[in-house]
C-alpha cells in the first residue's frame, strides 16, 4: 500500500544483488562480452521489510533475461526507509540520477511526476492487457497514458484482532460513539484498545486520508478542489482530531519510540485490540504470528454511519524513468512483474491483492472483510492529496501527539504546505 513520508536526509540502503565483479563499461551501464551483453539496472523500492521476496524475484528475472535474451543483468536494489524515500527520489530525479525503475504512490505522485516528464509511457506494454480494469485509472496520467504498473491495491481503515473482539462480545463500530463504547469495554477488560507506533511520520499521517477521504464524501465534497484553489482550510477537517485524540488517549505507551516493524510485532502478539494501519503490513504481522486472526474495518469519524467507509487505494506502483539508458531491460523488468508463470507466487508471498487477470491465488481473509464494505457501497477512493501535505501532516501530528503543537498550529501547517504546493504546481 504502501507509500507517505517526511522530508529527511538518509543513507540509502543499497543491496547489490549481482555477484562481485567490475561494473566498468560504457556510460549507459552496458558492457559487451563474448557471451552477450551485461546491463546494470537500478531499482528503487521503499519496502525494506519485504527485501527477501524482492531478492528472490529479481534473481528469477535475471535468470529469465539470461536464458531468453542472453543479457547478464546486475540489479542494484535500493530500499530506503519509507519516511525518507520521497525526498531521496525527488533529489535523484532533479539531479539527473534517476533509478531505471522506481516505486511511487499512484494516487499522490503520478500526477506531478508525469507532468514533470519523469515517467515513461507504458501504454503499449504487454502487462497492460493483463491488468484488471478497476486498477487502470489509478496508474493513468492526465493525458490518458499508463505510466506505471501497480503493485499494491489496498482496502483499508484499521486492523483489529478478531479473536479479542469475539472474546469480548464486541461488534465492529459504525459510529464514533460506538467506537468510544468499544474502547471502554476493552479497558474494562484490561485490554489496551489501540497500538500506537509514531516513530515513522508516515504512520500518524494515515489519519489524514482516512478523515479527508470520508468527509469529502459527505459535507465537504469540494474540499480538495477548494484547497487546490487556495480557498479552503483544514479547519473544515477538525474531525481529524476527534479520532486522533480518542486513539491516543487509549493506546500503548512510548508511541514515538515505536516504528512500523515493532508495531507489527506488538500487534501480532496481542498487545492491543486495534491498530490504525493498513493490510500492507500483513506479511510482517504474520511473520511474527502466523496464527493471528485479524480483520480490516472502516474508521468511524463521526456519528453518521453513512460516513464510515473503507478507503480504496492503489499505492505502491513501479514506473520506468523516461531518461533510463537501459530502457529495454527496465521494460522487461516491469513486464516481468506480471509474468504469466511467476507473478502469482510473488504477489501472494508479499501478501498483496490480486491486480491482474493472471493472478490465480485466493484472496486473503482481510481482503474479503474489506470487500464486504465495498460491495455495500461503503467505500471511497483515496483522496488525491499532495505528497508535500501528507509529509507535513505526519510531522505535525507527531508534534501534536508530543504536545509541541496545538490543533490550530497543525491546521496552519497543513494549510501552508498546500499553498506552497500550489505555488510550485500551478
Amino acid at each position: 500500500m504502501k507509500v507517505w513520508k517526511s522530508v529527511a536526509s538518509a543513507v540509502l540502503v543499497s543491496v547489490l544483488l549481482a555477484g562481485c565483479g567490475s561494473n566498468a563499461g560504457t556510460d549507459n551501464g552496458q558492457e559487451e562480452s563474448a557471451s552477450g551483453s551485461t546491463v546494470s539496472l537500478k531499482v528503487f523500492v521503499a519496502q525494506p521489510r519485504l527485501k527477501e521476496h524482492y531478492d528472490k524475484y529479481i534473481e528469477q528475472f535475471k535468470a529469465k533475461e539470461k536464458a531468453e535474451k542472453n543479457i547478464e543483468v546486475n540489479v542494484q536494489l535500493e530500499m530506503p526507509p519509507a519516511d525518507n524515500a520521497p525526498q531521496i527520489l525527488k533529489t535523484r530525479l532533479a539531479s539527473n540520477d534517476a533509478p531505471d525503475v522506481f516505486a511511487l504512490h499512484a494516487v499522490n505522485e503520478i500526477p506531478p511526476f508525469s507532468k514533470a516528464g519523469y515517467l515513461e509511457d507504458l501504454s503499449g506494454q504487454p502487462f497492460v492487457d493483463k491488468l484488471l480494469d478497476s486498477v487502470k485509472p489509478s496508474i493513468t496520467d492526465a493525458e490518458g497514458k499508463i505510466v506505471a504498473i501497480p503493485l499494491e491495491t489496498v482496502s483499508w481503515g484499521y486492523l483489529y484482532n478478531k479473536d479479542i473482539f469475539e472474546e469480548q462480545g464486541l461488534e465492529v463500530p459504525t459510529t464514533l460513539t460506538e467506537m468510544k463504547a468499544v474502547v471502554e469495554k476493552l479497558k474494562a477488560a484490561n485490554i489496551t484498545p489501540f497500538e500506537l507506533s509514531y516513530k515513522e511520520a508516515w504512520i500518524p499521517q494515515l489519519f489524514l486520508p482516512l478523515t479527508v477521504g470520508a468527509l469529502t464524501q459527505s459535507e465537504h465534497k469540494d474540499f480538495v478542489e477548494k484547497m487546490n484553489q487556495d480557498q479552503g482550510s483544514f479547519s473544515d477537517m477538525k474531525a481529524l482530531f476527534d479520532i486522533f485524540d480518542l486513539v491516543n488517549a487509549n493506546g500503548t505507551d512510548k508511541a514515538l519510540e515505536v516504528g512500523g516493524d515493532d508495531g507489527s510485532a506488538a500487534f501480532a502478539s496481542g498487545s492491543a485490540a486495534m491498530w490504525i494501519q493498513g493490510p500492507w503490513f500483513a506479511e510482517t504481522i504474520l511473520k511474527s504470528n502466523p496464527d493471528l486472526n485479524f480483520g480490516v474495518a472502516p474508521m468511524p469519524i463521526n456519528d453518521n454511519p453513512d460516513d464510515t467507509k473503507i478507503n480504496l487505494s492503489t499505492s505502491t506502483s513501479l514506473a520506468v524513468s523516461s531518461s533510463s539508458k537501459n530502457k529495454e531491460v527496465a521494460l522487461d523488468f516491469v513486464n516481468y512483474i506480471l509474468d504469466d508463470k511467476d507473478s502469482s507466487a510473488f504477489f501472494e508471498a508479499l501478501k498483496f491483492n490480486p491486480i491482474a487477470k493472471i493472478h490465480d491465488f485466493k484472496s486473503f481473509p482481510w481482503v474479503d472483510d474489506a470487500q464486504k464494505y465495498v460491495s455495500e457501497g461503503k467505500a471511497y477512493e483515496d483522496p488525491s492529496l499532495p505528497q508535500a501535505v501528507k509529509d507535513e501532516s505526519g510531522k505535525a501530528l507527531q508534534g501534536y501527539y508530543s504536545g509541541q503543537l496545538n490543533q490550530q498550529q497543525v491546521i496552519d501547517a497543513l494549510d501552508k504546505a498546500w499553498k506552497s504546493y500550489n505555488k510550485v504546481n500551478k
